[in-house]
């Protein structure tokens, strides 16, 4: 893929993480389709893309429903070229006690952290194979290093993900396909932000506890990401690189 122009599709692309790293990317000269729930915020990001220079659309998707990703990759393929970059970064974040986990919210946490990261790879992956190269990166949690409270579902959800991560590698390294994921820790995001307004967790006290003084920046993660789908990246696969200023080593 060297010298050519590269299409990535980046999912939850319309805040934090998943914007920097669509951004970082199209940055880098690859056209990207950006995809979220969030259908108006997908189509912010695309705009802020293309407003620098950069080839972008936006593109409204719930990634837990197979139909829906597969109307979305057709959509890309025939707006900006076959996807050969795949960045699952959607996911859905939930504080509660074990016990108070109702079977709709333990459903809801796989469907979107977990099967949605299937879907999306299953319908991108034979695109991949036809073009004999192809990057994944899968956006996990550092929580699924040693666990967190209240936060059960969304833990087994994410590490479901690093499973998924592992046996994809093993399976698709002969085919010039990467899969490795970033389990970010402690990141400056609005999701984050929000969790403090509601007592779920304290920034500041999280602060105390980072090696590098300081949370971690959407930005930091996009530069993993960059280079995690780059040419130069092609001997690493089936990894866990961890962005976390030095919480988890």
């Amino acid at each position: 893929m060297a010298g050519r122009q590269k299409t990535a599709i980046v999912t939850g692309g319309a805040s934090g993480i998943g914007m920097a790293i669509s951004v970082r990317l199209a940055a880098d000269g690859a056209a990207v389709a950006v995809l979220d729930r969030n259908g108006a915020g997908a189509r912010e990001t695309a705009t802020k893309i293309e407003a620098s220079g950069g080839k972008a659309i936006g593109i409204a998707a719930d990634i837990s429903a197979r139909q829906e990703v597969e109307a979305s990759v057709s959509e890309v393929t025939s707006c900006l070229g076959v996807p050969t970059v795949l960045v699952n970064n959607a996911g859905a974040v939930g504080f509660d006690s074990f016990l108070d986990i109702t079977e709709a919210e333990w459903h809801r946490m796989i469907a979107v952290n977990m099967t949605g990261t299937f879907n999306c790879c299953q319908v991108v992956i034979p695109l991949m194979l036809e073009q004999g190269w192809g990057r994944i990166v899968n956006i996990s949690s550092s929580s699924t290093h040693s666990g967190t409270r209240r936060q059960a579902h969304y833990v087994a959800a994410k590490s479901g993900v690093n499973g998924l991560t592992k046996c994809l590698a093993l399976e698709f390294a002969g085919a010039g396909i990467t899969v490795n994921a970033i389990p970010p820790g402690f990141v400056d995001t609005p999701g984050l932000r929000k969790a403090d307004a509601e007592g779920a967790l304290s920034i500041d006290k999280a602060v105390t506890t980072s090696p590098v003084g300081r949370p971690g920046r959407p930005e930091d993660i996009a530069a993993a990401c960059a280079f995690l789908v780059s040419d130069e990246a092609s001997y690493i696969t089936g990894q866990m690189i961890g962005v976390n200023g030095g919480r988890n080593t």
